[in-house]
């Protein structure tokens, strides 16, 4: 699904550059990425991905 449609980035990109670059806030996913820095609606949503993927990443390395 497109999470910011200013620079037509998905929630696939999002998790990706949180699990290969190791992004951890919306303040790195800008710098990557280009996430909210035109009309800022989509940073809330992004945060939340961002969180989650954080979280997944978590729990599968604890079941592994």
């Amino acid at each position: 699904m497109y999470v910011c449609l200013c620079n037509a980035i998905t929630d696939r990109a999002i998790r990706k550059a949180v699990e290969e670059q190791g992004v951890g806030n919306i303040r790195d996913l800008r710098r990557s990425l280009g996430v909210a820095n035109q009309c800022g609606k989509c940073a809330q949503v992004a945060q939340t991905i961002i969180d989650q993927t954080i979280v997944d990443s978590s729990l599968f390395k604890e079941v592994s």
